[in-house]
């Protein structure tokens, strides 16, 4: 079965329906293969908010007292129809964000990964029970949802990264709002169809897109009781602070500078394929996206010639066509802030050996002349003092870091300011084993150049790249939409006549 995406305006979803809502401006949604704008988006406004929180304020104590094996139902059936759907919500994807569709369809599964982990929740939402902690006494906890929870999600990944959050949140009886991005907003409608068509009470999830007003009235708003946000450190800060500073529960994800340790003894084919891979795979806008290739003793000499060749050679097309490998950058803008890195790299004296400025549009395919589009850029000799090597760039620019040895490199990477993903690909395993005891980086691959932990693990860096104490998704991502309450229990007849004046102990 397929769907068709008809609307031309996206605009609210509250209390299961669409909701143009009380703003006037609007923003187009851009084809990034095409450079044409394909629909528009309506800008929410802080009372949308507002409503959206009646909305959701509303539907929390019904969607709270259903049993947990009830909500599960729900989700099994909107797991099934994301199935039938799945490559719907791909092209959806890919027509807006302009990622390729084999990597839209992967972002999609790993979304479904979600879903899947939340159907347990009867399980996930279990206590603990201890029979007699004391004489006549017994304890146990339980975890009740929070309440109304906001999600706000960022571009580069319109399903899976809502989905990182939504699905535990009101697996946990809580009532969900979605601020996805404004560029390419309109998978968050099609999900809120499926979900209404899975049987989900109206109100217990809605949409409202939107900028900075829609976020602010969000993080201050006295029935909202948690925010989850994933996006650039600058605004995770911003987010975290705010949000906590009025009471609310903060999961705040930011930004990256992945690196990736290549040692001497490593596979160097297999070496060149995850680098080009993760350095390039959609277009480098990847918050796990390698950005940095740390090349210990004399195997950079080996490895950058085959890297130069297979950067030189990507198949760079429109994401429609299955043979590509990369597509276009999500926005004009973006692409114009990574050619200014590109300038920047250059005029620091790191060495250009691939520039994808020169990457010319029309070679993508038909009607591609006017998209956003860049090849994938390689600088060699980059070292810590660079802007390059400092900040997220956010797109197809992969740097080259030589080092002489593995201390060096383990150094290098626990100096950076960012914590989110790191890889080491060697053949060694005492060298594997003190990479990952040693390495201060929240996710770590050996041999595995995107360590992506599964749904049932949990999403998240140190340092600068996680503002708050919980993970996405996993078990703490239902610690984070739930709290415990801790109850002790005993009967009449087993207590004793007389006021107790000390510190109870268990006896």
């Amino acid at each position: 079965m397929s769907y068709t995406f008809a609307d031309t305006e996206i605009a609210q979803y509250i209390r299961g329906a669409r909701n143009q809502g009380t703003g006037t401006q609007t923003q187009p949604i851009y084809n990034p293969a095409t450079g044409a704008a394909a629909r528009t988006v309506r800008i929410g406004t802080a009372d949308d908010v507002d409503a959206a929180v009646a909305s959701a304020k509303a539907a929390f104590p019904a969607w709270s007292n259903t049993p947990p094996i009830r909500r599960a139902r729900v989700l099994f059936k909107f797991l099934e129809l994301l199935n039938q759907h799945k490559d719907d919500l791909a092209r959806l994807i890919t027509s807006e964000h302009g990622k390729v569709f084999t990597d839209a369809q992967g972002e999609v599964a790993r979304g479904i990964d979600i879903v899947e982990f939340a159907c347990g929740i009867p399980q996930l939402l279990k206590g603990d029970f201890t029979d007699q902690v004391s004489t006549g006494i017994d304890n146990w906890t339980m975890r009740q949802p929070l309440g109304v929870v906001a999600g706000v999600t960022p571009f580069n990944f319109p399903v899976m990264v809502p989905m990182w959050m939504f699905p535990v949140a009101i697996a946990a009886g809580n009532t969900f709002i979605l601020k996805p991005s404004p560029t390419d907003p309109s998978p968050s409608l099609f999900i809120a169809d499926l979900l209404k068509q899975a049987g989900l009470p109206d109100g217990v999830f809605n949409v409202v897109q939107g900028n900075k007003e829609v976020v602010d009235a969000l993080l201050v708003h006295p029935d909202v009781a948690a925010i989850s946000f994933v996006g650039s450190t600058p605004i995770a800060n911003y987010i975290y602070e705010t949000g906590a500073r009025h009471g609310k529960r903060v999961q705040a994800l930011g930004g990256a500078k992945n690196h990736m340790v290549v040692m001497p003894d490593a596979d160097i084919d297999q070496a060149v394929d995850a680098l080009i891979g993760a350095g390039y795979g959609s277009a480098g806008e990847r918050c796990m996206a390698i950005s940095v290739a740390v090349l210990v003793g004399d195997v950079a000499d080996r490895l950058i010639p085959k890297l130069l060749e297979r950067t030189r050679t990507l198949k760079v097309l429109n994401g429609s066509n299955l043979e590509a490998e990369m597509g276009p950058i999500v926005t004009a803008a973006a692409r114009a802030r990574i050619c200014g890195y590109i300038e920047q790299g250059v005029n620091e004296g790191a060495t250009l050996l691939a520039d994808g400025r020169n990457f010319k549009g029309a070679d993508a395919g038909e009607g591609c002349a006017d998209g956003f589009w860049l090849g994938g850029s390689l600088f060699d000799h980059v070292t810590p003092d660079m802007r390059i090597y400092k900040e997220e760039i956010f797109g197809p620019v992969l740097a080259c870091v030589r080092a002489p040895d593995f201390a060096t490199a383990v150094g290098l990477i626990n100096d950076h300011e960012f914590g989110n993903g790191v890889a080491c690909f060697t053949r060694d395993g005492n060298v594997a084993r003190e990479f990952a005891r040693r390495i201060q980086v929240g996710m770590v691959g050996i041999n595995v150049p995107i360590p992506v932990p599964m749904a049932w693990h949990g999403f998240g860096g140190w340092k600068k790249s996680l503002f708050g104490d919980m993970h996405a998704y996993g078990e703490e991502g239902v610690r984070f939409y739930t709290r415990q309450k801790s109850i002790m229990q005993r009967w009449p007849e087993s207590i004793g006549r007389g006021a107790e004046f000390a510190m109870p102990t268990a006896k």
